[in-house]
């Protein structure tokens, strides 16, 4: 996918849902990830064009596992010219090694969010920009759908009345195919996630399924999306 277009797709979400106001301080989560530095990318070319001016800064949480090399993206932020923050935290060794989670998806990623909204009002900066898209979108749905017997997903806005800050999710109009043809295209350095549970989690198993209903019945994902966006799911009204 051409950068144009990942613009495009990333401005009609911004527009739509109104995720940037003059003078946002945005932070974008970065794990490495092909959707974060996706993201990362578009949202540094977006600011030199946008009619409301904002700040952009990456942070990533090193969770500690050891064997996380930051090398190619902290080279990847400066070819971008954002300020690049790297928070140290023993999220791993509570999770696996003191309280020997078996789940431990949840609590790490409320203690990462929590270490990263913390560094975030250090900073004084008000939003934080996280990647999911399209797909993750659907997923968290379908989730919602099967493990708590309600229709739900996350909003492309949301607000944290604990700690005053705003998550935004800019890339909910891009499908995860178009994140990874973005990142072939433009050679972006993508670095592996060390986290020992990766691709084994209940949300990798409904991804699968969902894959698996769109091959048998073709756009089955793009009315899944539209029936979010007709919903009355908080956040989704346009």
């Amino acid at each position: 996918m051409e950068l144009q277009r990942v613009l495009s797709l990333v401005r009609k979400a911004v527009d739509d849902y109104e995720m940037i106001n003059e003078g946002d301080k945005i932070a974008v989560g970065i794990s490495g990830g092909k959707d974060s530095l996706t993201l990362l990318m578009a949202l540094s070319h977006l600011r030199r064009f946008y009619p409301k001016h904002f700040e952009l800064y990456a942070i990533t949480a090193d969770l500690g596992f050891n064997n996380l090399n930051l090398d190619k993206i902290k080279d990847f932020c400066k070819d971008l010219d954002v300020e690049y923050t790297i928070v140290k935290t023993d999220i791993a060794q509570i999770v696996f090694e003191e309280r020997k989670e078996s789940n431990p998806c949840s609590l790490c990623a409320k203690m990462r969010k929590g270490a990263l909204n913390d560094e975030l009002k250090k900073r004084g900066i008000n939003k934080m920009a996280y990647a999911h898209h399209k797909d993750d979108v659907i997923d968290t749905m379908m989730m919602s759908l099967i493990y708590e017997g309600r229709f739900h997903t996350f909003s492309p806005v949301t607000y944290l009345d604990r700690t005053n800050l705003y998550v935004i999710r800019p890339l909910i109009y891009m499908n995860e195919s178009d994140v990874i043809g973005f990142v072939n295209k433009y050679n972006i350095p993508v670095v592996k996630s060390p986290c020992p549970v990766d691709k084994t989690t209940k949300r990798e198993y409904v991804k699968n399924l969902i894959k698996q209903i769109n091959r048998e019945n073709p756009g089955v994902k793009e009315r899944m999306f539209t029936a979010i966006k007709d919903s009355n799911i908080n956040g989704w009204t346009l």
